[in-house]
């Protein structure tokens, strides 16, 4: 089961949606949903959390929490809306795909996908575009 939570005034336009494609998502890579609580914030939020339980003093676009069991995907993913619009104008692309990356981004993490190495980093983006791809297929 998927679910959303907002700390501001953002919320996704369609629930419904994101929790399906979360699935396929899972789904695609052999891993099934189990509980995963994703939460939107500001960068004021976020940097708390951030400092408060990894120690470090800078802002992100994403913490994952990762408390998988065998095949089954159980997490909590927060991210940063500020740092979301940002990166869209940084990267040339719009707030929604952006937002799709950073939401694919830490269920790969959870599916097991690292991104600390060069290597990492690019299976990390190919993942990544291939998953925001399904997202825009016709439902």
């Amino acid at each position: 089961m998927v679910d959303f939570n907002y700390q501001f005034n953002f919320e996704l336009s369609d629930e419904v949606r994101y929790s399906k494609w979360l699935e396929a998502v899972a789904l695609s890579e052999n891993k099934s949903l189990g509980d995963l609580s994703y939460v939107f914030c500001s960068d004021g939020f976020l940097l708390e959390i951030n400092q408060k339980y990894l120690s470090h003093d800078t802002l992100t676009d994403i913490i994952t929490f990762d408390y998988c069991e065998d095949d089954f995907i159980h997490g909590e993913i927060y991210i940063s809306v500020d740092r979301v619009k940002d990166n869209a104008k940084d990267f040339v692309v719009s707030f929604d795909d952006e937002l799709l990356r950073v939401m694919s981004h830490g269920l790969l993490h959870l599916i097991g996908f690292g991104d600390k190495t060069d290597i990492e980093k690019s299976t990390m983006r190919l993942k990544e575009d291939e998953k925001i791809k399904m997202f825009h297929v016709k439902q």
